[in-house]
């Protein structure tokens, strides 16, 4: 019999697999779940099961509300990612019902995908950690490409000032282009 985390979390990819957006040939956020756990193991060993959901579906359906729904300003911006964090706990907690998951648990995991207790709840930090990872990872080197420099070292420190000392010493080990090098050296050395 399959297990409710197992149920939950093929419920989670089978919702992202809809994505219409393509990253190397595979639905974006699909991929992006996949990241998620991937690092989630790599930060823990033995995360618990409701930290498991929690990062496989932080982008849950994310491209059914688009950065352009909102006006490009940083209120634009903050508005956009606020109402996401909602989005992505509802979401996630319709398939945990579905999953045969109680409401304690699904209260859980909707307090860690909003972000409720970074630096106070050791699991919302490891959850902040492997999102900053991910996007360092996966995601820094071409966003930079499409960004003014100077904001680029903005959006680093506000990520760095986000992890942890674990998650610092593991984004230090990551491979980077001279460029992406250099932009963290600016960002990390004020």
């Amino acid at each position: 019999m399959i297990s409710r985390l197992d149920r939950v979390l093929a419920l989670i990819d089978a919702a992202n697999a809809r994505d219409p957006n393509r990253e190397g040939g595979e639905p974006r956020e699909l991929l992006y779940g996949r990241r998620m756990s991937a690092w989630l193991e790599r930060v823990c060993p033995e995360p618990t099961e409701l930290l498991r959901i929690a990062a496989r579906g932080q982008h849950l359906r994310r491209w059914e509300v688009p950065r352009v729904s909102y006006p490009a300003t940083r209120e634009g911006y903050l508005q956009w990612r606020t109402y996401l964090y909602g989005f992505h706990a509802d979401r996630v907690a319709e398939l945990m019902a579905e999953a045969g998951y109680g409401q304690a648990e699904i209260d859980r995991v909707k307090i860690m995908i909003q972000k409720r207790g970074i630096k106070t709840d050791a699991e919302v930090q490891m959850l902040e950690d492997v999102i900053c990872l991910v996007f360092l990872d996966n995601y820094l080197t071409e966003f930079a490409i499409s960004q003014d420099p100077d904001k680029m070292v903005g959006i680093v420190r506000k990520t760095w000032r986000k992890m942890s000392e674990r998650g610092h010493e593991l984004a230090l080990q990551l491979t980077f282009p001279e460029a992406i090098r250099t932009l963290l050296a600016q960002a990390l050395s004020e």
